[in-house]
This record gives C-alpha cells, structure tokens and sequence, in this order.
C-alpha cells in the first residue's frame, strides 16, 4: 500500500514535470511572438480575452499566462483593464488541458507511444538548430505528461481490495449540499498544495473514470481548483507594484465570482450539462447511480470525462460573458481596494518593474529586465541637473546639498545594477531561448555603462570638493563652457534612451550616438587645448584649470559609457 501510494506520487511528479517542461518549450518556440502579442495589445475587451484563451491554449498554463501577465503590468506593458480582459480569456484557455486528458488520456492509451516520442524527442535535443531543441523539449514534456497520467491511472488504489477508501469518500457525500461545499474546499485546498489547477484537473478526473466520487462532487471539485489557482498569480504580485496587485486581485474576484452563482446554481447548471452530454448522443452523468467504487463501464464513463470537461469550459465561459461587460467597474473595484502608494524621490532606489520576478516566465521576463533598465537611464540622466547645480551653488551650504545628491546616485546605481543583474542571473538559462540569452548578456554590459555612469557623478563631485578645499572658483567662461558640455551629454542621453526604448530589433540609431559622442570628444579637446594655451599664456590660475580640465574630461568620459550602452544594444 505504501509503495502504491508512493508510486502515484512519483507519477504525478512526473506528471507536473511533464507539463511544466511542455510549457517551457513552447513558450522558447513562441515567446517572441507572445511578446510582440501582449506588447501590440489594444484597449478592445474582447480582443484581450481572445489573446488570453489563444496564449493559454498554446502554453497550457493558465498560471503561467496570469503571472505572465502580472509581470507585463508591474513592466508598465498592460494597462489594468487589459490585463484582466486576458486573465479572462486565460480562465477558459486552461480548460483545454481537461479537453486534452478527456480525449486522449483515458479513450486512448497514449502512453503507448510516449516512449518512443521521447526518442523523436532526444535525437530533436541534440541537434543544432534551437528551434528543433525547443521542439524537443516540447515533445518530451508531452510525453512525461501522458506517461505521468497512465502511471496515476494504475497507481491509485484499487476500491474492490481496499474498500475503508470507498467508506471514506462516502462520509464526505453524504451531507447534501454540505457535500458540495466539502469537496469545492478540497480542490482548492489540493489546488494550493499542486500549485496546478490542471493537475487537480486530471486527479478528478481519475477519480471519477474510477468512480470514487460521484458526478456532483467532481463537479465541486472543479470549482474548488478555480479559486486554489488564483493563489499563484497573487504570490507573483505580492512584491510588485501597485497595478500588479490589483491584476491578481482582479483574477480572484473573478474566479470568486464565478464559484458564488455556480453553487447558487448548482443544481440547474448540472443539469445543463447532462442535457448537453446527452445531445451528444451519450448518458446523463447526473442521472447515473453512484457504483460503489467499481469502475465505470465505458459509455458511462466517457459520458462522465467529457460531462466534466464540459462543464469546466462552460463555467469560465459564462464567467467570462457575464463579467466582460464589467472590466471598467472590476478595475475601479481593486483600485479602491489597493491603494496607490504614491512616488517619492526616495522611492527611486527601489526596482519599478521587475519585483513580481521571472515567476513561470521565464522566457518573457526579459521584458521586465529592459523596462527596468530603461527606468535605470531616466534616474541617472536627473544626475546631470544635480552636477549643474552643485557648479553654480553659491553657499556651501547649497554645495554640500548637491553633492549628497551626487553620492547618493552612485549609491543608486550600485544597488539597481545589483539587483538587475540578480534577476538577470535568476533566469533559468535553459528555459530561455538563444536570442533572449544574447539580450540578456547584452543588459549585462549595459547595465555595467550605467553603474560607471552613476560612479562618474560622484567623482565630478570629488573633483568640485577638492577645488572648493583650495578655494579656487571657476571664471564665468568656464562655468559657460561646462555647461555647453553638460548640454551636448544631455543630448546623448537622450539619444541613448531612444534607443534603449528601440529595444534589441535592430531600429537602434547607432550613428546618431556616434555623432554625439564625436561631438562630446571635440568639444572637450578643444575646451582643453584652450584652457592649456590660456595657462600658458598666464591668464588662468593654474590649479583652477587643473579641476576644470579634470571635470570635463569626466564629463566627457560619461559621453563614453553612453555610446557603448547604445553599441551593446
């Protein structure tokens, strides 16, 4: 008994495995497109959902497409109405998992040709073109999938030989609507514990083909794995921003919803299903005795897996016609509900997109990684209004307040490259595809330019310190002239910032940047050459000219990082 219990275990390990490696292979073959999808989306409801059930249909993981999306609102890619229009479409894109069990785990033994799929699948991995590797993998989970499901199959105990099981169920299906009530807590609680609603799915499955529990109770259960998969979704947005949170909100009140007037009309809802099973030309699965445990006969218990799978797909089907009418009041619903925290400037040391983390998505988390390095330039770039004004404080007391500023953005820009880099390294390189790999070495060496960005702020406050020890002032020609060199550093930003919001498509305008860094270098070697001619010449006090040559040499060193940011891209 213990090691049947252990071996139905393993399989659904097995099973989880399969469909997780399943998932991951397909969003490697189609993660770029998904993102360009969800990158394109509009403002239209409609097309929302249909993005949602189309992504989850191809993933088969509505909790990746929900943490997926969380993570594309926390990235500023998905406006909250849009991403509860595509939490909705994922709801009903999930239900084909049970379609796919239904029609193929339990009618046909497919794990006949499991085995020899995991072959196809092998000799596709070693081959060197990616495409085929993210095939093989695709492939392999599939097949550890079925395998795993044909393992659960013969694994569970059987109820002729051991019937203290059967007595067990029984005393939870004897209370009426209370039983209801009893089995929708027991798939959400088994639900939370699987972290896979689709898992839940396919024990239920098994258990009713093998006629443990009765139709209405399987019925509860799914309702149960509804609400249990919301869980995931809001683990995701539990360190994200505010809208992030309000998106996972927006899944479980969704799903809530759904569950309240399903059990309102359990009863009538039920028998729709009966009625449509039977226009299918096979039994009622409600008006079928309970056996006793004994397994099905075979038209029973088709009629019972597709009566299930029926009423999983209609549940979040009419859930989602109710409610689509509603996404304008739903978001105003979460939004009383989770208040905005409001921005501070202190607020700026902390990451902006990318807090829900990598979470099921890997392959798409690369979004998140750019936006975060895109907000990374914009903080820099207020260093230079910082520079500017601690050059033209008149106090020490205003030149102390610049120059705290200053260190205080190197501090900034060491802990955000610090932490990108770490989300970076969390990425599962073999979840990821080769493209996405080269951006992420790419962001890499980008976000090193903009740490030595940050460091450079600070060290033209070190250079402003030491004049200021030795008393010296720039002349009113030299303030003039570093504020012409402050001017042509802005326009390199904002050139780099252009291209960083380009992205990796190959739109980035890299001669543009080549030309402002040009213009950075001669500006500086003619400002030199000038100011080395004027102390010849004795007009200029020589350590004056020391930190004024030092200051816009370190300008124009900033000028560096920033055509290599651009560069990398």
């Amino acid at each position: 008994m213990l090691l049947q219990i252990l071996t139905l275990l393993g399989a659904l390990g097995m099973f989880l495995y399969g469909m997780n490696m399943m998932s991951s292979g397909l969003q490697k073959i189609a993660g770029g497109r998904m993102r360009a999808i969800l990158g394109s989306m509009t403002s239209n409801r409609f097309s929302s959902v249909l993005t949602g059930l189309g992504i989850t249909s191809i993933i088969q993981s509505s909790s990746a497409t929900t943490v997926m999306v969380v993570g594309f609102v926390n990235a500023g890619l998905l406006a909250l109405n849009q991403a509860i229009g595509v939490i909705m479409g994922a709801n009903i894109g999930t239900t084909v998992t049970a379609w796919l069990i239904s029609l193929l785990g339990f009618k046909a033994d497919i794990s006949i040709f499991a085995v020899p799929l995991m072959a196809v699948g092998f000799l596709m991995s070693i081959s060197k073109l990616e495409k085929r590797r993210n095939i093989s993998e695709f492939v392999i989970g599939f097949s550890l999938l079925f395998l795993g499901l044909s393992l659960m199959k013969n694994s569970v105990p059987d109820l002729q030989q051991t019937p203290e099981v059967l007595s067990f169920i029984k005393t939870w299906s004897g209370f009426g609507f209370w039983s209801v009530l009893i089995f929708l807590v027991f798939g959400t609680v088994l639900t939370l514990v699987l972290q896979s609603s689709s898992a839940t799915m396919a024990l239920t499955l098994i258990m009713l083909n093998l006629g443990w529990i009765p139709f209405d109770m399987a019925a509860a259960m799914v309702l149960g794995e509804n609400v249990g998969t919301t869980i995931t979704a809001n683990i995701a947005a539990a360190v994200a921003n505010t809208n992030a949170k309000r998106a996972a909100l927006a899944h479980t009140l969704f799903n809530l919803f759904g569950v309240v007037w399903a059990l309102i009309l359990f009863k009538p809802f039920t028998a729709l299903i009966g009625i449509i099973i039977e226009a299918m030309g096979y039994p009622n699965p409600n008006a079928m005795a309970y056996n006793g445990g004994e397994a099905l006969a075979a038209e029973y218990s088709t009629a019972t897996l597709y009566g299930l799978s029926m009423l999983h797909t209609l549940f979040n089907t009419f859930n989602t016609c109710i409610l689509i009418w509603f996404v304008p009041q739903i978001a105003k619903i979460v939004t009383l509900a989770i208040k905005s925290k409001g921005d501070k400037e202190e607020d700026v040391v902390h990451l902006k997109f990318i807090d829900a983390g990598p979470m099921g998505t890997a392959e798409l988390a690369i979004e998140q990684a750019k936006n975060e390095t895109i907000h990374f330039a914009k903080i820099l770039r207020n260093e230079l209004g910082y520079i500017k004004s601690a050059i033209h404080a008149k106090t020490e007391a205003d030149f102390e307040f610049y120059r705290g500023k200053l260190v205080k953005y190197e501090e900034i820009s060491d802990r955000i490259e610090y932490e990108i880099a770490s989300f970076l390294n969390s990425l599962p390189q073999d979840s990821i595809s080769e493209k996405t790999r080269a951006q992420s070495k790419a962001l890499f060496k980008i976000i090193g330019e903009m740490e030595s960005l940050g460091d450079s702020g600070e060290a033209v406050s070190r250079i402003l310190s030491r004049r200021n020890e030795h008393g010296k002032r720039f002349t009113d020609k030299n303030v003039e002239s570093i504020g012409v060199m402050l001017q042509l550093l802005d326009n390199a930003y904002s050139i780099m910032i252009a291209n960083l919001e380009k992205g990796f498509d190959g739109r980035t305008d890299v001669q543009l940047a080549i030309e402002a860094e040009v213009e950075l270098n001669d500006m500086r070697n003619r400002l030199r050459e000038e100011e080395v001619r004027n102390i010849d010449e004795g007009n200029e006090s020589y350590t004056s000219s020391v930190y004024y040559i030092d200051l816009i040499s370190e300008i124009e060193r900033m000028g560096d990082y920033i055509i290599n940011i651009s560069q990398a891209l």
